[in-house]
């Protein structure tokens, strides 16, 4: 029994560390692509349509056995598919890969930050929480966001000296035979530009995450919802690209590292890390998965430390540093409201004028296969 409960822990914590090392991985490559001239909007494009092909038939046969009364084809459902195609495809995905084009790995990992801290705001914006700073994780949310708006501005604003300089030993000594085959900084990258493409594709995910925290309550077949959510993300993404991206070369891919990436990313977001997070949501709760996304910021720092000289500044590593406390007091601040919500006390008597509202991001699993993307 003891044994059994032992595996409950240690596989899907197993399993959430390797998927951001995977994820961290195929930021590398995808950047290492991009460098070499891979056309970020054609990239999309590859990887969501090999992607929703894999998807579709996946989901039907991941929710076979699951019933619902609700129809993906009726008319709020199909709205709200659209939105989140729009949100967390089109938009996000555009935004983060031409935001890693002129960044870097580190930098995509910092910003991915600010996912609770932006969905927090827009719930204010929108109505559905009160500031009621009586409670404890209203004081959280308030001061984790502040946190972790500060570690954007550090991301952005400073970069700091080369942590480790081309001079210094290095196991990428190891590598010279193939000293280009991955990148993860190059000199002419637009830091600032960067930063701004992806704190843009991060509130494109807080967004979807409004739409979607109503939509897996009507209809609960995660799965599904994504492969369709999916399909129509690709087909805006396509629409969008061939306006961006009117050079025929660019579309042509032959078979060698970027064809591999493609197929690697595509499979990687669609079906591997899809399915894993939502298994280890349904096993350990909703909490669970968001708590490993700064495990990124570790990744990314060892491979840029170990493997990739002149490549990672201490401000990078400052910024992802503080945007990691922020992002996490922001989550215990949304695990503290809702225990107080389950456990109410007699001295916290709600106020209708400042009733908390707010419907927890992080109450259903999150739809979107965010591996197809950097974030």
């Amino acid at each position: 029994m003891e044994l059994k409960v032992r595996k409950q822990e240690f596989v899907p914590f197993v399993a959430m560390v390797i998927m951001e090392a995977c994820t961290i991985a195929l930021t590398i490559m995808a950047k290492t692509a991009l460098t070499g001239g891979m056309s970020p909007f054609v990239f999309v494009v590859y990887t969501n349509a090999l992607g929703s092909i894999l998807l579709l038939p996946f989901s039907f046969f991941f929710h076979r056995n699951d019933r619902t009364e609700e129809s993906i084809f009726s008319w709020p459902l199909l709205v709200r598919v659209f939105f989140l195609g729009f949100t967390g495809v089109f938009l996000f995905q555009n935004l983060a890969f031409v935001g890693l084009t002129f960044s870097s790995p580190i930098v995509v990992c910092a910003m991915g930050l600010l996912i609770p801290s932006f969905s927090f705001l827009l719930n204010l914006i929108l109505g559905r929480s009160k500031l009621d700073w009586r409670n404890t994780s209203t004081r959280a949310k308030v001061m984790g966001t502040i946190i972790s708006l500060s570690g954007a501005f550090v991301e952005e604003l400073y970069k700091g000296p080369f942590i480790r300089p081309a001079s210094s030993p290095s196991p990428n000594r190891l590598l010279k035979s193939v000293p280009k085959l991955l990148v993860y900084y190059s000199l002419p990258d637009n830091w600032f530009l960067g930063c701004i493409f992806l704190a843009a594709a991060v509130f494109s995910v807080s967004l979807f995450n409004v739409v979607q925290t109503g939509t897996v309550k009507k209809y609960p077949h995660v799965m599904k919802v994504a492969s369709f959510y999916s399909i129509v993300g690709t087909v805006q993404c396509l629409i969008f690209s061939l306006f961006m991206e009117r050079d025929q070369s660019a579309w042509k891919v032959e078979p060698n590292f970027d064809l591999f990436l493609i197929i690697a990313t595509g499979i990687f977001g669609s079906v591997i890390r899809t399915s894993i997070h939502v298994k280890c949501t349904q096993m350990k709760g909703p909490y669970y998965v968001p708590l490993f996304k700064p495990f990124g910021i570790f990744w990314a720092t060892l491979f840029g430390t170990s493997f990739f000289v002149n490549s990672l500044h201490y401000g990078s590593v400052l910024g992802a540093a503080i945007g990691g406390v922020g992002y996490y007091t922001v989550s215990w601040g949304q695990l503290k409201e809702t225990e107080e919500k389950q456990n109410p006390k007699e001295e916290r008597k709600p106020i209708k004028t400042f009733y908390h509202q707010e419907e927890d991001e992080y109450k259903v699993p999150l739809l979107i296969s965010q591996e197809e993307s950097p974030v």
